[in-house]
């Protein structure tokens, strides 16, 4: 199996080629992504960064309980593999972090993020009206008549409520996650019959496992699909959409860029990557309900309806016990209960907590050992409320 060396120097360690996104080497490889797959930049533009003024406060030693356990903001930071955190109140920073020799230029691999960074993209086109939540997925991809997507709509890839069979098993070396990471060029295939890309991934998606609407799964593909509607339907490949309809008019302040398959196709479901301070500036677009710097980026309606447009009793099979989870819309995670806070996440420990109710957004960049654990999520949703909670009301 090939292997990479993982900083160019002669003798250096040597990453396996099947393993670079995984523990340990993901403590170096999430920070260098463009070393290891071939990627697309997301251009900045030629405008000025947005603002992000700063009011630091220390929050080290703010405590707070998760699981029975004890603990603090430092030890959480500590404990829990973080690469960056970023808080934000009020539209000032309050506290910014890096740790494992990242700094405030370096990209981060968002994993699954970018679903929430392709979902307000489709959020702008659609208040554009390029594009309709309720018309069929075959109406910009006709090509999808062959496959178990037949009769779905937007609506239902956004919402990951497509009826469509997709194992997203992490770890099994023959789930449809592990095409997909060989697919998008991650990894090399481990079988010569799979998908060589991952529009030919979609295309062989024939299966269903129940109608389309009737439950949330959590499906990366979906976002991929998506991501390939708002393509067809603009004209426009996905990187240069996202640069030229939010990454340059928000204001970041960095260049960001997709990990692309063979063909070029940007990644959607995971494949972003960008500065902590620009997740932030991207958080604080939500809060500000769309409209940063004077400027309307996404419409205020789109971003209400993720509070309050979600489908609880779709979610059947997740224990609320475990996880503060209500509901998936728009390609976001929606807590369930009145506040009505909502989350980007991603594997290996990637969030930003976004609630406006307290004007407070708070973006963490991991890399976890595990691709999931709910001990870990549920620890990390309890030290930003602590933070947030602790400061002035």
């Amino acid at each position: 199996m090939t292997a990479i060396r993982h900083s160019g120097a002669q003798g250096a360690p040597q990453i396996p080629r099947h393993e670079w996104d995984r523990t340990p080497w993901n403590r170096w490889s999430f920070q260098r992504v463009r070393e290891f797959v071939p990627t697309t930049r997301v251009w900045r533009g030629t405008g000025p960064a947005s603002p992000l003024p700063s009011a630091l406060r220390e929050i080290d030693d703010i405590h707070f309980e998760s699981d029975g356990n004890r603990s603090s903001i430092a030890a959480f930071f500590e404990e829990n593999y973080t690469d960056g955190a970023l808080i934000l109140h009020r539209g000032k920073i309050v506290a910014e972090r890096y740790f494992n020799g990242m700094t405030a230029h370096t990209p981060h691999l968002s994993q699954s993020m970018a679903k929430s960074i392709t979902g307000t993209l489709a959020g702008i086109l659609i208040g554009r009206g390029e594009i309709d939540p309720a018309s069929l997925l075959t109406a910009y991809l006709p090509e999808l008549e062959q496959t178990a997507y037949r009769g779905a709509t937007i609506r239902h890839v956004l919402d990951m409520t497509s009826g469509v069979t997709f194992d997203e098993n992490y770890t099994a070396l023959d789930s449809h996650m592990a095409m997909l990471d060989a697919a998008s060029g991650w990894k090399d295939r481990l079988d010569p019959a799979w998908p060589a890309n991952v529009w030919d991934l979609v295309l062989g998606l024939t299966k269903a496992e129940c109608e389309h609407g009737a439950s949330f799964r959590y499906r990366s593909i979906e976002t991929d699909v998506l991501a390939f509607a708002l393509q067809r339907a603009s004209g426009t490949p996905l990187a240069e959409l996202v640069s030229r309809e939010l990454w340059a008019p928000m204001g970041a302040e960095e260049d960001a860029y997709f990990t692309v398959d063979s063909t070029g196709y940007a990644l959607a479901d995971g494949g972003f990557n960008a500065s902590l301070r620009d997740y932030g500036r991207f958080a604080l677009l939500h809060l500000r309900r769309g409209e940063l710097n004077g400027r309307r980026i996404v419409p205020a309606e789109w971003l209400d309806d993720i509070r309050s447009g979600g489908r609880p009793e779709l979610f059947g099979e997740i224990d609320r016990r475990d996880l503060p989870l209500g509901a998936y819309r728009s390609q976001f995670w929606v807590e369930y209960d009145e506040r009505r806070a909502y989350m980007a996440r991603g594997v290996f420990g990637q969030m930003i907590y976004i609630d406006p109710q307290a004007d407070f957004a708070a973006v963490l960049l991991s890399s976890w050992p595990e691709f999931v654990s709910d001990v870990r999520t549920r620890t990390a949703i309890a030290a930003v409320k602590a933070i947030r909670d602790a400061l002035p009301k």
